[in-house]
């Protein structure tokens, strides 16, 4: 197990890319900070089984991560548990397709409070935390479309590529008190946001992978699980792209 006894938090762990996180990190020992927007009976159960199949411990997390009050109110939280905080993994995120000049400023801002405002406040509140042990790992999730100039992502991306230049800067800044910081960029994954993508362009992209397939969600949490082991433990400030070849 390559995270036994470590503690991880985990962002937008209800479905697709973070539900398969929270499979990947139980399975490998580490007890988990759940987090949801909202603490409904499907979710809570779904963690209470988790937690008992692999014999760890899964506590729900649950608030809104643009609401700057339940955020303060979650980090209280973290502190009064007072337990040793090894890896923050930043999953939660929106996303859009539109083409530039049909993108409004209100979807920009909206990509950027969720994608990037969120992100930052939350990794600066549990940075802290991390400083005082003299160690962590962050992993923040971009996407290729912060590299690629994808068209119809401008706002998308632009949110992503603002997370991979704070990745770098917290990576740099934070060495010294032993917190790493990297980025997973997915590629086009098996998820629900694949239903805002209309189908020729999915096939499209899927043919112009090395492997000739999507991706799984289990891909992206198992790179994961490696950037907060030991495994990875000379390892920041990189942007790993898990895209089959893209």
């Amino acid at each position: 197990m390559l995270l036994k006894n470590k503690n991880v938090i985990i962002t937008g762990c209800k479905r697709g890319i973070g539900r398969a996180m929270v499979n990947a990190f139980a399975a490998n020992g580490a007890n988990i900070y759940a987090h949801a927007r909202s603490a409904d009976d499907d979710f809570l159960t779904d963690m209470a089984v988790t937690s008992e199949r692999h014999g760890v411990e899964v506590w729900p997390l649950c608030f809104e991560l643009t609401d700057s009050a339940a955020m303060k109110a979650a980090i209280k939280k973290l502190m009064s548990d007072k337990r040793p905080l090894h890896g923050l993994v930043n999953n939660a995120g929106i996303t859009h397709n539109a083409l530039f000049q049909m993108t409004t400023e209100q979807v920009l801002r909206q990509q950027f409070e969720v994608n990037f405002f969120a992100l930052f406040n939350f990794t600066q509140s549990v940075s802290k935390l991390m400083a005082r042990q003299k160690q962590g790992s962050i992993v923040n999730i971009a996407s290729t479309a912060a590299q690629d100039g994808n068209a119809g992502k401008s706002a998308y991306g632009a949110s992503k590529a603002a997370v991979i230049a704070l990745t770098n800067a917290i990576a740099t800044e934070l060495g010294d008190v032993g917190i790493r910081a990297n980025c997973i960029a997915p590629g086009i994954t098996d998820t629900d946001m694949l239903g805002t993508l209309p189908p020729a362009i999915i096939e499209q992209t899927r043919n112009q992978t090395d492997l000739r397939r999507l991706g799984h969600p289990a891909n992206i949490a198992d790179a994961a699980v490696f950037l907060v082991s030991d495994l990875a433990g000379y390892i920041t400030g990189q942007t790993l792209r898990v895209d089959g070849g893209l």
